[in-house]
Formats: structure tokens, C-alpha cells, sequence
């Protein structure tokens, strides 16, 4: 008898989640264009018309970049976002590296694209989506450890810290929204590699860490003695899903008030300056901190918090690199004082299996199997791309089961 062959679906099954847990980066600039500022689908209609080279179609106003990543027209920013990296020492460098390998991409097709239509064209910074796998099974899930509750515990959790360290006197608050399998955090975008490695450090850091915890409750702050300012009470979204600490939920404007005025009232009774909650609260999560970030973030992260390095709210008023971003992407060049700091070994850490297989999927390489060869022709979200036979049929392939190929 003929031996029994597995039809395609049955050997490659349709995959709905990763294997490995993930964190992510999304950048979204405003676009200006001869000094005013634009949506980009009205020039572009896709990302495609600037974009002067083959890429793989996402959707029909995203394309897969040969960097790995992807870009959209979202609403009328233009976003770039990195693929998804597994969670790892060091991890939060590897993706910081990545977006701004996107950045950089986008911003030399711009400059080509200037031009050859005799325009200028600015990307001004807005804002930036930090995703962090949230893959607990449900047996592992309960009433007080929901996706849910643990966004409303990190709305409490996180925004003193992330005040502190990455935002700026324009700035007006910090989300943090549930989203299925994954929380994310929004913020505004850093106009500096160094000062987002440290800010992405923290939030892993403090995420995974939290994800760990027996209940979700936000009385395990209190609990657990971290330390908090009385009278904060995170706003529900007033669009999305999740939660949005605004200037307004707080007693004082953070963003007005310097970070080393001893002037808010905690938990503990006494009274606190800004500078001083925000090392408390990255004290208690240090370890996860330095688990998944790299020792250049680590180091950046607690000079800021224990105020041997300025933070960006000590200065007058944002930064002009907030306005003109990617043009010349310098590490610690958004604060003079950064400088004393030595840049990451240059290429930073290897990189991981995930972004690997999506450098190889925008380079458009193919995958020899079974002695077809197959050509990468779309990618679909950040689980599955699209391979077309040299006959014109498709074949769908989850990131994992690539991996497993050795792709």
C-alpha cells in the first residue's frame, strides 16, 4: 500500500499565537510636508509611493520593510514598528536597535524621495507603543489576574517612572491599554536611542516582573511597599480600551513642577519629590530591569533616577529633535550631559530567531522545502507569511513553523 502523505494543512497547521513571548515597538510621527503638516495618504496614498524598491505587501496601507519591520499609514501618522523579538536577556536593546534601523530606512527613502520631487519633508516625533506578551494559560488566569486588572495595576504602577525618564515639559500623560494576549504602554516617542534603551528597560522590566505577581489587585502596591503618591486615580480611555494617567489625575501638573520638589504627599505619610518615588519604584523591580535590558540602559536608567544625569524635564522645554527626527540618529545627543555615557558595543547583542526570519522575509528570500522553492509574496500580522510556488499556489506558514524549518 501506498505509504500515507500529510496534505500541507495537516503538516503546517494554522498557528493563532506565537510559541515564545514577545515585546514590540511602534513609533508614530506626524508628517510635514513644505512646512505644513500632512497626512501622508494624501501624498502617498500608500507607503509604497515613496518607497522607491519591491516590498512585501501587509495590507492595503502597510508594506513589510527589508529591515525587518513594517510601516503604516495609521490615521494620519505614519508608523513604523518592529517585528515582534522573543523576551530574552538584553532583549530591550535588541529592539530598540531594530526600530530605529526602521527610522533610519524610512527617513533615507524620504530623503530620496525629496529629492526627486524637489519637496522637504520632517518627521515629528508623537508617539510610542512599547508590547509586552502577556501569555498566561487560563488555568494560570483568575478573578484578580485578568489582562484587565494587570493594566490598571501598571497604570498605577508605571507612570511616575516613565515621567521621569523619558518624557518631556509638552508632555501630557501615559496609557496603558490590554490588548488580548499582550499589554501595551504609550508614551511620548524618545528622539534618542539611548534614552529609549532606558526607557524600554524599565517598562519590560517593571512589566514582566508584575505578570509574575499571585494577584493583580492594586493593593498589592501598597502591599508589596513600593512607593506611590496619594492621589492618583488613572482615567479610563476616553477612545480605546485601557487606561490614561493625564497631567489632570494628579494633585499638580508633573510636567510643570520640577522633579526635585519635595511637594508630593505618599503612601507612607510623608512628603516626596518626583525624582525620589520614581528611583523607589525602579529600585523594587531592579533585577527584572537588568534581566531584560542591557548594562548601557541599566546604567543610563539609574543615573537619571538617582539625578547624576539630567532627565529631559529638567530641561526649559522639549527638545528641536522632537521636530526633525531621523536625520542624523546620534546616541545621547538629545542631552549634552549623555555624552559622558559610552555607547553600546557597536551592532549591539546578536540577534534574536523572530527578527532573523523577518530580515529574511523583507530581504524577500526564498524557502527551499521538499523540493519546492518557495517565494515570500505577503506577511500577515506578526504570525504568518505567504509563500507563493513556482506553479502560482499559496502557502501559508506560521513565524514558528519557519523557525522549525530553519528558514
Amino acid at each position: 500500500m501506498p505509504e500515507f502523505m500529510p496534505t500541507w494543512e495537516e503538516r503546517f497547521p494554522y498557528a493563532s499565537q506565537l510559541d515564545l513571548p514577545v515585546i514590540g515597538l511602534e513609533a508614530e510621527f506626524k508628517v510635514v510636508i513644505d512646512g505644513k503638516e500632512t497626512a501622508p495618504e494624501t501624498v502617498w496614498r500608500t507607503p509604497s509611493g515613496f518607497i522607491n524598491r519591491p516590498m512585501l505587501k501587509r495590507t492595503n496601507k502597510s508594506m513589510q520593510l527589508p529591515t525587518g519591520g513594517a510601516l503604516y499609514f495609521d490615521g494620519g501618522v505614519l508608523e513604523v514598528v518592529t517585528p515582534v523579538i522573543e523576551l530574552a536577556p538584553q532583549c530591550t536593546a535588541r529592539v530598540v536597535r531594530s526600530l530605529w534601523e526602521q527610522i533610519d530606512f524610512v527617513r533615507r527613502e524620504l530623503d530620496a524621495w525629496e529629492s526627486r520631487a524637489g519637496r522637504s519633508v520632517r518627521l515629528q516625533a508623537f508617539s510610542c507603543h512599547m508590547n509586552i506578551s502577556f501569555e498566561l494559560t487560563r488555568e494560570e488566569r483568575g478573578r484578580n489576574r485578568t489582562i484587565q486588572k494587570l493594566a490598571l495595576l501598571l497604570a498605577h504602577l508605571l507612570p511616575i517612572p516613565l515621567i521621569v525618564i523619558a518624557e518631556n515639559r509638552r508632555s501630557t500623560g501615559i496609557g496603558v491599554r490590554p490588548r488580548r494576549e499582550r499589554v501595551e504602554v504609550t508614551l511620548d516617542f524618545i528622539p534618542d536611542p539611548a534614552l529609549m534603551s532606558a526607557t524600554a528597560a524599565l517598562v519590560v522590566g517593571i512589566v514582566r516582573d508584575v505578570i509574575s505577581w499571585p494577584s493583580y489587585r492594586a493593593s498589592e502596591i501598597d502591599r508589596r511597599q513600593i512607593p506611590r503618591i496619594e492621589g492618583i486615580t488613572p482615567g479610563k480611555h476616553a477612545t480605546r480600551k485601557g487606561w490614561l494617567t493625564r497631567d489632570f489625575h494628579f494633585p499638580r501638573n508633573p510636567f510643570k513642577t520640577s522633579l526635585d520638589a519635595r511637594v508630593w504627599k505618599t503612601a507612607a505619610g510623608d512628603k516626596a519629590s518626583l525624582r525620589e518615588v520614581a528611583l523607589g519604584v525602579a529600585m523594587h523591580f531592579k533585577n527584572s530591569v537588568r534581566r531584560y535590558g542591557d548594562p548601557f540602559a541599566y546604567r543610563l536608567l539609574f543615573s537619571i533616577l538617582q539625578g547624576k544625569a539630567p532627565a529631559l524635564l529638567d530641561l526649559p522645554d522639549r527638545p528641536p529633535a522632537y521636530d526633525d527626527v531621523g536625520r542624523a540618529i546620534k546616541w545621547g545627543t538629545l542631552l549634552p550631559e549623555l555624552k559622558n555615557f559610552a555607547r553600546p558595543v557597536a551592532g549591539g547583542p546578536s540577534r534574536s530567531v523572530y527578527e532573523r526570519l523577518f530580515l529574511k522575509l523583507g530581504r524577500r528570500r526564498p524557502l527551499h522545502i521538499d523540493g519546492e522553492t518557495l517565494t515570500p509574496v505577503e506577511v500577515r500580522g506578526w504570525y504568518h507569511s505567504i509563500f507563493r510556488t513556482s506553479a502560482g499556489e499559496e502557502r501559508m506558514l506560521s513565524i514558528d513553523q519557519l523557525r522549525t524549518l530553519h528558514y
